[in-house]
């Protein structure tokens, strides 16, 4: 009888045990990239040429609130518990347009077109990679195009940025991502300032 309520007892207790774990509450962390700080003067005389950041397509494994995280040479992750704030192609967007306006005061740099009158010039990026590597960098990658008020293609060119992770995490990673952002906007400012 005592081997019975015994068994009973860690039965019991076994379950509860189970039950606790599994209502345990998950921390889930949002995050968002790190924004730069534009100064108020930009172009917005009449005659400055506008620069619409058009559309930001993403991979489709990087269409999601999850951070991506790839494991080895074929293997990709996305997080259950670090996820995006928002929409990560409205962030990148966003990013571009704050950071493309810091480096080429001289234009107009918009991420809508809505009501303007003026003719535009339109960037439009895919974006292939923008995630953590199993190497220890945060790894942005694809292809951005420019067209001209016409439409006309003015310069297609692809686009790789690694940037080394300070520390382990995703606090690091999406700093990381961020930077890449920096870096690509550098780029683009000076192959757009050619044409």
């Amino acid at each position: 009888m005592l081997i019975t309520i015994n068994k009973l007892f860690f039965s019991l207790l076994l379950v509860m045990s189970l039950m606790a774990c599994a209502n345990q509450a998950v921390n889930t962390q949002r995050y968002t990239l790190p924004e730069t700080f534009q100064s108020s003067e930009q172009a917005s005389t009449p005659e400055a040429q506008v620069l619409v950041i058009g559309s930001i397509s993403l991979a489709e494994f990087l269409d999601s609130e999850r951070i991506a995280l790839q494991m080895d040479d074929i293997t990709l992750h996305q997080a259950n518990e670090h996820l995006w704030a928002e929409n990560l192609g409205q962030q990148i967007r966003r990013g571009l347009r704050s950071r493309l306006s810091k480096q080429l005061p001289e234009l107009l740099v918009l991420s809508d077109s809505r009501g303007l009158k003026q003719t535009a010039w339109n960037l439009q990026l895919d974006i292939e990679q923008f995630h953590g590597h199993f190497t220890g960098k945060a790894v942005t990658s694809g292809q951005w195009r420019l067209r001209d008020h016409t439409g006309e293609l003015i310069v297609i060119s692809p686009f790789h940025i690694e940037t080394t992770l300070a520390a382990d995490g995703y606090p690091a990673l999406v700093r990381a991502l961020g930077s890449n952002l920096d870096k690509l906007a550098e780029k683009l400012a000076t192959e757009i300032t050619k044409y």
